[in-house]
């Protein structure tokens, strides 16, 4: 516990520029802007299912605009990550006991990645109502884990294939995250380290697990009305031409 209090001791410059500019990024609403140029000022959070994301912008505008809102949505939320990363990689282990570099590194990464998805779901340059968060979540998993992304990007693309409703998809997904980190980081990280004098602690596996549950359940409380939707029968489906 000493170790992590002196970390936060010396990283909490760190921390907050890392919140701060990965919310500001996130508030960076592309589907937005995007269909305001493309349409004519138009908001898209007053078309279609009123969501402020890339199935709506390819329901309610196109298959360009959309391509292109969920390009830069998932760019932003790279580039947040990365930012978490470089500036948590300056912070000083030498008080930080049994923490390692890449264990700090790590938390860098969930910390933008939460940031940019809490900024993509309320904007602040958009009146606080912004999409639900599916892409800039995938663009942390990207940077952030790239075993995670890849078992929730093949849970993803399965269900999908399968019932052609991303939002079904976008739940399991999300419900899945905490299991699949927990796995990850456990049975891959915690475990194997442990022979090693720069081994994980299993505070580690506790903290990744706990903020991608809550991503996770985030992600499912933005998508309750689809559930209601999935639930009666009544969700739309992605066509084959869309």
């Amino acid at each position: 516990m000493q170790e992590y209090l002196s970390l936060l001791s010396n990283g909490w410059q760190q921390l907050v520029l890392t919140a701060v500019i990965a919310y500001l990024l996130g508030s960076i609403s592309f589907s937005i802007i995007i269909t305001r140029i493309v349409d004519n000022h138009a908001d898209i959070r007053k078309m279609g299912s009123g969501n402020a994301g890339f199935t709506n912008v390819l329901r309610s505008v196109g298959k360009g605009p959309a391509v292109f809102t969920i390009v830069f949505d998932f760019l932003k939320g790279i580039i947040s990550v990365i930012i978490g990363w470089l500036l948590f990689s300056t912070i000083s282990t030498v008080d930080s006991g049994a923490v390692v570099q890449s264990e700090i590194i790590a938390y860098g990464k969930y910390i933008a990645g939460m940031c940019c998805m809490l900024g993509h779901i309320f904007p602040v340059f958009f009146g606080f109502k912004g999409g639900k968060g599916v892409v800039t979540v995938a663009a942390m998993l990207a940077i952030a884990d790239w075993r995670i992304f890849l078992l929730t990007l093949l849970t993803f693309g399965i269900i999908f294939i399968s019932t052609k409703i991303i939002s079904k998809a976008s739940v399991i997904s999300a419900a899945l995250l905490p299991v699949y980190t927990f796995a990850v980081t456990y049975f891959l990280d915690y475990l194997p380290s442990q022979s090693r004098a720069d081994s994980h602690t299993a505070a580690y596996v506790a903290v990744a697990t706990v903020c991608m549950a809550l991503v996770g359940l985030t992600v499912i409380v933005k998508h309750k009305e689809n559930i209601k939707r999935i639930l009666n029968g009544t969700e739309k489906k992605i066509t084959s031409k869309k």
